[in-house]
């Protein structure tokens, strides 16, 4: 008895020691996770304070002005939800399907590692490398210019391997039962994966999809490497309007100006009032980046919710 005691005593101890460590870790990640939603909200609260005085519909509607009291952001958000529509558009299906075969179909060889080394490696190249790509190959080789079209599939081919990640790791969290269920029911690997595994990773790849177009949404390096303007006072032409009639696509066309080159132009200037046109256009941004999520989180739980094992 006395043996048998002396090992309850000591694997008391060691529990005790382990919670003494999970408590400890469990602070540490209190403590990290308060740093960054402190130093968010400081920043956040800092334009509030300093643009909130800008923020009404004239500064929605106006364009930019050498007159800061009269100038406003209507082509940069007008220039940023745009762009943001041609990156969606182009990188979602292109990141799904691309992380789809390369999970599901491609052959298990020397050249899909490659493949996959340089997809992951791609996620971490600095965002300046693609503008100057999609300078050589969008504006000039292409003949797109300086438009939003090339803006679009610039951000596109910055998001694509944060798609394609994504995609890949949402396929494999699937059980493999799923799929040998379906396949003893005889479908084809393509209801498969039609019917199954897109369905139940959606969820996860709307992740990636968020954090991509998150990140898009804030770059200004290689927007301003294939020449977005920084002063721009007209929108891209509405379709079947204009003298000449305006087609269907031509605003892919259209010069272009994005929220963070507008505050960039604006803190650049010495006055204070343009200073705090520029926090109040960041306050915006903010808030697109944050509806934007919103959606896709709401419609990641919509999916989550509807799906059953």
């Amino acid at each position: 008895m006395t043996a048998i005691s002396a090992n309850l005593q000591e694997i008391r101890t060691i529990i005790a020691r382990h919670k003494r460590w999970d408590l400890l870790f469990s602070l540490l990640g209190l403590a990290a996770l308060m740093i960054g939603v402190l130093t968010f909200l400081t920043l956040f609260g800092q334009m509030v304070i300093e643009g909130a005085g800008r923020l009404s519909l004239d500064f929605f509607l106006n364009f930019p002005s050498r007159r800061p009291e009269q100038a406003g952001i209507l082509s940069a958000w007008v220039g940023s939800t745009l762009v943001m529509v041609v990156t969606a558009l182009v990188a979602v299906p292109v990141g799904v399907a691309a992380g789809v075969y390369l999970e599901e179909y491609a052959p298990k060889n020397l050249l899909t590692d490659i493949i996959e080394i340089n997809v992951t490696n791609l996620a971490g190249v600095p965002s300046i490398v693609y503008g100057l790509l999609a300078l050589g190959i969008f504006v000039y080789q292409f003949g797109f210019g300086q438009s939003i079209l090339s803006a679009g599939l610039t951000l596109a081919l910055l998001i694509l391997p944060v798609v394609i990640v994504a995609t890949r790791e949402a396929i494999r969290a699937i059980p493999i039962h799923i799929r040998e269920g379906a396949y003893a029911c005889g479908a084809t690997q393509w209801q498969t994966v039609r019917d199954h595994i897109l369905p139940y990773s959606s969820a996860g790849i709307l992740t990636g999809v968020i954090i991509g177009m998150a990140r898009a949404i804030g770059e200004t390096a290689p927007i301003i490497t294939i020449g977005a303007l920084t002063f721009i006072a007209f929108l891209p032409p509405l379709p079947f309007t204009g003298e000449p009639t305006a087609g269907l696509f031509d605003w892919l066309t259209s010069p272009f100006t994005v929220m963070p080159i507008q505050m960039f132009n604006w803190t650049s200037r010495p006055e204070e009032a343009f200073h705090e046109n520029a926090a109040a256009a960041g306050f915006v941004l903010v808030l697109m980046t944050l509806t934007m999520n919103g959606m896709a989180i709401w419609l990641r739980y919509r999916l989550r919710k509807n799906i059953k094992w």
